[in-house]
């Protein structure tokens, strides 16, 4: 496989200045690069915008364009607020719960811990909307081999029923 791993993911934010901030008291990440343009490098179209980028432990980045000359941004109003979302891991429970510690000091609203089976999980929303998760992996070997031998059963019943399988080792496992 040629796909090494994840450089960046991207979205858009309402002032970067801000942005950084929260990701930096939240998330304890760094803006580590900041680039200014008056013009789309890819198009040369003009459109000023910049463009941060927040460093993760892993060498990949969070990051966002601030595009003050475009219209407002929306959601997606045909896909639920739950589905649209980015997941940072953090290494273990204390982290994930400094993290919600803080939130909820500063009065945001989180969901959470969930229980995921593969993972524990608290969500809330950045200032602009976006939906984080941050997630302390628990899946164990066993499961894991287990997911993945069943992924393509899985993927072709959904396929044909675009239902849940009756006998997925997941949930079954969550319900003991």
């Amino acid at each position: 496989m040629s796909v090494q791993g994840l450089h960046h993911v991207a979205y858009r934010c309402r002032d970067a200045k801000r942005t950084a901030e929260f990701y930096k008291r939240y998330l304890g990440l760094d803006c580590t690069i900041a680039i200014a343009e008056n013009r789309v490098p890819s198009t040369g179209e003009w459109s000023p915008h910049i463009h941060i980028f927040f460093e993760m432990g892993d060498g990949s980045y969070v990051a966002f364009f601030e595009l003050p000359e475009s219209p407002d941004m929306t959601p997606d109003p045909n896909t639920p607020g739950w589905v649209q979302h980015l997941a940072l891991k953090v290494p273990d429970m204390k982290a994930l719960e400094e993290i919600a510690a803080r939130l909820r000091a500063d009065g945001h609203e989180l969901v959470g811990p969930t229980d995921h089976t593969l993972c524990q999980s608290i969500y809330f929303f950045d200032p602009d909307g976006h939906r984080l998760e941050v997630t302390v992996d628990t899946l164990t070997p066993e499961l894991a081999a287990e997911l993945r031998a069943r992924a393509p059963a899985v993927l072709e019943e959904w396929s044909r029923t675009r239902r849940a399988p009756e006998v997925d080792p997941l949930h079954a496992r969550a319900r003991g």
